[in-house]
This record gives structure tokens, C-alpha cells and sequence, in this order.
């Protein structure tokens, strides 16, 4: 039987029903795309529209560094090992397309910056610009009040008091298992609003915030700093060896916040139990397995 699970991010979610209509529709088509093709085009496909969906911290709608400009991270794994991913780029559209270039037409795991969109543009990647005014305002309005989400040295050196900001921010992923136990996972971020440009989160780190064996497959959402401090995905798919997917990310999340860890995963373990987790406030996610379909 076949299983897929997405994510819209994790933390306090103000638009949820949109969120909800979001996930909706990359369920399904990750879903249409994973019974024609596979998992690897199920978790691309699903990553892909929410990249499109500005609801979405990721592709059109990333957050803004500091600098009021867009790098996007953004990895793809398969349980065979391989791996491709992007980190801090800038003027695509799908920076998990570009991801999947690394992985099948290089020979390295990562590529970053200028040379990364280089190597995208070389790949025939259009010029896009995903920042959104929605997102400039929210960078504005944290910068104006001192209050960074995640980022208390620069809030510090903004020499304001803190007050009351949303956070709109979350990765976004996808993890998808066939009927033969192949495994893929997708990850892609806007990352963190206000960072320092050049910053890499975990959502382009293998085992960070994406990993993939034949244990399992997993996406993280939340602190990217945090969840590559330790490694949450490639935690999260050891224990999947032993325990069931449901049963290892309800304990990685219990023990990511006694770490300060802000966080939310999900995952496939190799027997086909689809399992998510999170300490935030919330979390947006769907799953189906083609008799049951869950959204939120």
C-alpha cells in the first residue's frame, strides 16, 4: 500500500483555513502523482504547489532576510541515498526542481549561493522573483518592534523592545512510500524572517531537516538552527529501525523541546506507518493512503 504525507510548516498558524486548502490540493496532487510515477514525483509534485501558494513560507512567498531579499533552502532524498539540495537561492520559482538537478545531473550533495543559481539557470531555470509584499510588511514591522522570531542577538542589536509580532514561518515537505517500500522525501523553506543573508537552515542538510534510508523517510518544519543542532531527520529514521513512525517522532518532539527545540515532524517508517509530530503551537499537514485522507 501506498502512503503520502505532507507539511505547511509548524509554529502559530493565523491562516488556516487557507493552510487547510493548501494542503489540500498538493495532497492531492502528490497523491495523483505517486500512483502514476512514484514517490519521487509524489513529494515534488506536492512541494512544487505549495511553493506556487504564498500562504506557504517557501518558492513564492518566502520570507525576506534582512536584507529584504529571498534565499530559499530546499533538499530531495531517496531511500537509496541519494540526495540533492540548494541552499541560500535566490530568483527561482521551484528551488526543490533545482534540487532534484543536483541530485541526478552533478556529482556533489549541495550547492549554495551564486553557484547555485548558476548552476540552476544553466539548467534552464527562469528568473523569478518570489518575494511577496505580504512578507516585506511582516519583516518591517519586526524589524521596527525589535522582535526577530529566533533570532535574539539581532533583535538585541535593533535597540527596541520586543512587542507581540506574528510568526508566519514554517517549512514545508513531503514524504512518500510506494507499494515496493521505496522512500522519498522533499523539503523546501523560505527559512527564518530577518536573517542574515547567506544563512543556511536544516531543510537542505541531510539528516537535518530532510533524511531518507530504508528505515524510513523524514521532513522537519520549525527552528532550522535548532533541528540541525541535532540532527532531528537522520534521528528520526534510526529509530524508525525498532519503533513505528508514530512512536519515534512523538519522542523526538517531546525531547526537541526539552532542547528548546521548536519543532515538527513527519514520516514513513519502512513497514508503511505514517506518523507526525509537533511542540508548536501547531502544525499543517495532510496524509492519505489512498482509503484514508486527513487534512490538519
Amino acid at each position: 500500500m501506498a502512503q503520502l504525507i505532507i507539511h505547511g510548516g509548524a509554529g502559530k498558524i493565523r491562516e488556516e483555513e487557507e493552510h487547510r486548502k493548501g494542503i489540500q490540493e498538493a495532497l492531492k496532487l502528490g497523491w495523483e502523482a505517486l500512483l502514476n510515477q512514484g514517490p519521487l514525483e509524489a513529494v515534488l509534485a506536492a512541494v512544487c504547489s505549495m511553493e506556487d501558494n504564498p500562504v506557504f513560507n517557501c518558492g513564492f512567498g518566502s520570507s525576506l532576510n534582512l536584507e529584504k531579499e529571498v534565499e530559499m533552502d530546499a533538499s530531495v532524498m531517496l531511500s537509496d541515498g541519494s540526495f540533492g539540495g540548494v541552499a541560500a537561492l535566490k530568483a527561482v520559482r521551484h528551488p526543490i526542481l533545482v534540487a532534484r538537478k543536483v541530485m541526478e545531473e552533478t556529482d556533489h550533495l549541495l550547492l549554495s549561493g551564486d553557484g547555485a543559481l548558476k548552476f540552476a539557470r544553466k539548467m534552464g531555470f527562469e528568473p523569478f522573483d518570489p518575494a511577496t509584499e505580504e512578507r516585506l510588511k511582516i519583516l518591517e514591522e519586526q524589524i521596527q518592534s525589535g522582535n526577530l522570531p529566533y533570532l535574539p542577538r539581532l533583535s538585541r542589536a535593533l535597540r527596541e523592545n520586543p512587542s507581540q509580532v506574528f510568526e508566519k514561518w514554517g517549512t514545508v515537505g513531503a514524504v512518500a512510500r510506494d507499494d515496493t517500500g521505496v522512500i522519498a522525501v522533499a523539503t523546501s523553506t523560505g527559512g527564518i524572517s530577518g536573517k542574515l543573508p547567506g544563512r543556511v537552515g536544516d531543510s537542505p542538510i541531510p539528516g537535518a531537516g530532510t533524511f531518507a534510508s530504508n528505515f524510513g523517510g523524514v521532513s522537519c518544519t520549525g527552528h532550522g538552527e535548532e533541528i540541525l543542532r541535532l540532527l532531528l531527520a537522520f534521528r528520526a529514521c534510526e529509530g524508525m529501525q525498532f519503533k513505528t513512525a508514530p512512536q519515534v517522532l512523538e519522542e523526538l518532539a517531546t525531547w526537541a523541546n526539552s532542547r528548546g527545540c521548536s519543532c515538527g515532524l513527519i514520516g514513513i517508517d519502512w513497514r508503511g506507518n505514517i506518523g507526525f509530530a509537533f511542540n508548536t503551537q501547531s502544525m499543517s499537514y495532510g496524509f492519505t493512503d489512498g482509503k484514508r485522507t486527513v487534512i490538519f
